[in-house]
């Protein structure tokens, strides 16, 4: 076999082998991450409602920015309700495993204040500056309310009873140890095996580095 016909050879297999049991494996290790528990220190406890966790909008920020490098907030709608107002977004945020856009929808409200002892059904009774504080607030929490959908480790579940913790799939690890090897085995040259490194796992960079070591001796 010529060595171009070789060459193309592994280029096929490789190409054949690096998907599905590997990019299930990355995918798995992500929502492991997305599903830990918060730092203690960020989750506090909401003034006015006895017992109800939360996590500040700016770690909420912080994890998008931190997690995802590429996130956007879209606001899809906003409205006044009873003593109120809402607001609806969509938080868009670019997956660094799927390599591919999606977002989550959130909704948050927040009452109007008033002078004290009064009634908000009389536009009078609002504090001056009331709406200007009460609509990026019920942003905030739209924002929180989305996010919640990503995981533990944006607070999904501070305020649920019996809940189920995230686990990851213990087959996998053996599985792709195996097309791990595969595509070690695939390789016939040193420089085919340097560019498995970027296609491989860290975790699993042993295996090419023990083939390395093989195709070193021999030379």
């Amino acid at each position: 076999m010529s060595t171009e016909l070789a060459e193309q050879k592994n280029k096929i297999v490789l190409a054949d082998l690096t998907p599905d049991v590997i990019g299930e494996w990355k995918l798995d290790q992500f929502n492991a991450l997305l599903n830990q528990q918060p730092r203690k220190n960020w989750i506090k406890e909401h003034p006015y409602i006895k017992g109800y966790l939360y996590i500040p909008i700016d770690k909420v920020e912080w994890l998008l920015r931190k997690l995802f490098k590429r996130s956007r907030i879209e606001i899809t709608g906003q409205g006044t309700a009873f003593n109120g107002v809402w607001v609806t977004v969509r938080v868009h945020y670019f997956h660094p495993v799927l390599e591919e856009w999606d977002f989550h929808d959130g909704i948050g409200s927040i009452q109007l204040q008033t002078q004290k002892g009064t009634s908000p059904a009389d536009l009078s009774n609002i504090n001056n500056g009331a709406l200007s504080m009460a609509f990026p607030h019920a942003k905030s929490l739209a924002v929180k309310d989305a996010t919640d959908h990503l995981g533990d480790l944006f607070g999904a579940n501070l305020n649920r009873k019996d809940t189920m913790s995230y686990s990851t799939d213990s087959n996998l690890p053996d599985k792709v140890e195996k097309k791990v090897q595969a595509i070690v085995d695939a390789c016939e040259t040193s420089d085919d095996l340097l560019n498995a490194f970027d296609t491989v796992p860290e975790q699993f960079h042993y295996i090419i580095e023990q083939k390395l070591e093989e195709l070193n001796a021999k030379n």
